[in-house]
């Protein structure tokens, strides 16, 4: 696997602040990253590496019945959060390292705040996929000053927990309707640890950024009142949806005001 190093050395660095994790739920990670979007004005990585319990992700606009199975994940609890940020549906574990860019539009020169740019600039820090077999999936918010790109990466996955999720009826072209399992790849199989895989990001970074470690503690305003739009969605909110889907569309209708 490849790290970037390319910069202009005659330009300031601007900075880069780092907030290492480990094991923090997704759920805590994705409010974080939201506030942090929303409420500074710094330029943020967010490294965690692995979360509990074993959760699937969904991008804000996703829809559960075509995306998760919907029957399976009530009977074994598995918690379903739809993000802030627009993407495809993950599940996230132990096995899965984090890692977040939060930034000005302003922060990396000549980069256009559009999402190809956006995952053109990232691939100079790292990969995405092995021999045509994916290993990290992304999604992105844009607002009008700043943008978010978080990336999960499989260092290792259970076969078990991808029986979760549907194959997506729209794909990208690159997947050949493959399911997860001949899609998907483990990093364990190509690097040697996880800890080179993060250390190696924090020294890509430091070729664009100067990069200052920060302790989650001091990242955020004492008192704030921000409410993040990320939630979990209860069980009873999967039951709807499959009684919705069960029941024909002609007794809806005979239950809509006249």
């Amino acid at each position: 696997m490849t790290f970037g190093s390319v910069i202009e050395r005659s330009v300031a660095r601007p900075l880069m602040r780092l907030v290492t994790m480990g094991g923090a739920p997704i759920l805590q990670q994705l409010h974080l990253e939201e506030r942090l979007l929303r409420r500074t004005s710094d330029n943020w990585c967010i490294v965690n590496d692995g979360t509990a319990p074993p959760t699937i992700v969904m991008g804000v606009s996703g829809k559960v019945s075509e995306l998760v199975e919907i029957r399976p994940v009530l009977q074994d609890h598995v918690p379903v959060v739809r993000r802030f940020s627009g993407g495809g549906t993950v599940i996230v574990d132990q096995g899965t390292v984090f890692v977040t860019f939060i930034c000005n539009k302003t922060a990396v020169a000549g980069l256009q705040p559009f999402p190809r740019d956006i995952m053109s600039w990232t691939g100079q820090l790292y990969d995405y996929a092995f021999d045509h077999r994916k290993f990290g999936g992304n999604a992105q918010s844009i607002t009008k000053d700043r943008w978010v790109h978080h990336t999960s990466f499989l260092w290792d996955y259970d076969v078990k927990n991808m029986s979760y999720l549907k194959n997506p009826q729209r794909a990208p072209e690159y997947r050949q309707a493959r399911d997860h399992t001949d899609f998907l790849c483990r990093m364990n199989e190509y690097m040697p640890s996880r800890s080179v895989f993060t250390e190696g990001i924090t020294a890509a970074l430091g070729d664009h950024f100067t990069v200052q470690h920060t302790e989650l503690e001091t990242a955020l305003p004492d008192h704030d009142d921000f409410v993040p739009s990320t939630k979990v969605l209860s069980p009873q909110d999967l039951q709807d949806i499959i009684s919705a889907k069960e029941t024909p569309t002609s007794q809806r209708v005979q239950g809509w005001p006249h």
